[in-house]
């Protein structure tokens, strides 16, 4: 989310379309758009896991150009919001203006047991001993994403989850209430809305819920008035435009522009040299699993022609090929009679079908002798299958940004 609120990041051409967005491009080349930068800044963030602090510095501080060491803070954010409240005013920023956040989704995902509000974890994912869940459950965390809310104040916020939650009985319900009650009734939560990544020229089926509120205090008296409809104008809407079609019929994205053919995997994949070639650590190391037969998550051969599967945070085995033997299924006979080897996806792929650029590392080698990784391979795959694909978040907040002011009063 952070890379994609704050821009200024490379993606393959397919990716954009330059019919409505090519006021977003700053340059290009033969293959690649180099997206503007937005105004937004990341002053806070946080994860549970030291790992996702690691990979995080280590992409902001070479775009900024400075350490950037005490921006992310590890921790359960149950554990930051209670240090904040026993006297620690510091450890959230000051003046803060956007709040995003997606809280724990494995107990909303259709690919768990979906166990919602009623959680067995608590919130750095252990198994609880009582049978009755409380608030630092996981299913419940999103209420701690609410409290620093009311501490910070921001104008506006921005929370995400899978596409599962929507189907919950009434938690979608439950979720955009408890948000809107925020410094009492403070905040105007829109009807959450499912986004298909696929529409926003990320190569893959993925889906996600996301939630967005705004601070009345702060909206402009037509802002107010234009968010409160039920039915809010394509062009005060903070939801962004759908720029591709997920299927061949021809048809218009509602600004009157034609839509673009969903992005190929082969688009973001065949320029990358295979593990054994390459340079880049995040392309030479892949998952080992074997083949556990078609009856098992994973065990398919991605379609180049097609969008990529959902990139899960998953452990290997459940890690979709690159390419399957013939005897596996295998059908790309071409790059098999090169020599090419079966083998699932590498790290790099998995980044590049979730629109993180090149210089966004997942694996990272320890620099002393005693260790080969700082950050390994297994928690690399973990960490890029829990995150929002950069080029979604990219579209959430330039649609955000261009109607800035006329949400908002200027200072």
């Amino acid at each position: 989310m952070d890379v994609g609120f704050e821009g200024g990041f490379k993606v393959p051409k397919a990716t954009i379309n330059t019919d409505i967005h090519k006021d977003w491009i700053q340059k290009e080349d033969d293959a690649y758009y180099y997206l503007k930068e937005t105004f937004f800044e990341t002053k806070f963030a946080n994860d549970i896991s030291e790992h996702a602090k690691i990979l995080w510095n280590d992409y902001f501080s070479k775009k900024r150009g400075y350490d950037l060491n005490g921006t992310f803070k590890v921790g359960s954010i149950v554990d930051i919001v209670k240090e904040y409240k026993n006297g620690n005013k510091e450890v959230f920023p000051e003046n803060v203006e956007i709040v995003t956040g997606g809280f724990p989704c494995q107990d909303f995902s259709v690919a768990g047991k979906r166990n919602g509000f009623n959680s067995a974890k608590d919130h750095y994912g252990k198994i609880i001993d009582s049978d009755i869940p409380s608030e630092e459950t996981r299913g419940k965390l999103y209420i701690w994403m609410k409290e620093v809310i009311e501490i910070t104040l921001p104008k506006i916020f921005i929370a995400e989850n899978v596409k599962g939650l929507a189907n919950l009985g009434e938690v979608k319900e439950i979720i955009q209430s408890d948000f809107s009650n925020i410094n009492g009734d403070g905040y105007l939560v829109l009807s959450p809305k499912v986004l298909h990544s696929g529409q926003y020229g990320v190569p893959q089926s993925r889906e996600r819920i996301i939630f967005i509120g705004f601070k009345k205090s702060s909206l402009t008296k037509e802002a107010l008035k234009e968010l409160s409809k039920k039915d809010i104008s394509e062009e005060f809407n903070p939801y962004p435009v759908a720029t591709h079609r997920l299927n061949g019929e021809l048809h218009y994205s509602s600004v009157q522009h034609l839509m673009t053919m969903f992005t190929q995997s082969k688009d973001v994949l065949l320029d990358l040299k295979e593990p054994e070639e390459s340079s880049d650590f995040s392309q030479r190391y892949y998952s080992k699993a074997k083949f556990m037969g078609t009856h098992c998550q994973g065990q398919k051969e991605i379609e180049l022609e097609k969008l990529a599967p959902t990139i899960r945070s998953e452990h290997h085995g459940n890690i979709e090929y690159r390419r399957l033997a013939l005897e596996n299924g295998g059908k790309k006979i071409n790059e098999l009679q090169q020599g090419l080897k079966e083998r699932r996806l590498t790290l790099r792929e998995c980044a590049r079908i979730q629109t993180f650029p090149d210089d966004f590392n997942f694996v990272i080698p320890q620099k002393q002798k005693n260790t080969k990784f700082t950050v390994s391979p297994s928690i690399g795959y973990k960490l890029v299958g829990n995150a929002v694909p950069p080029l979604l978040a990219y579209h959430i907040a330039k649609k955000i940004e261009s109607n800035w002011e006329f949400y908002f009063e200027k200072k």
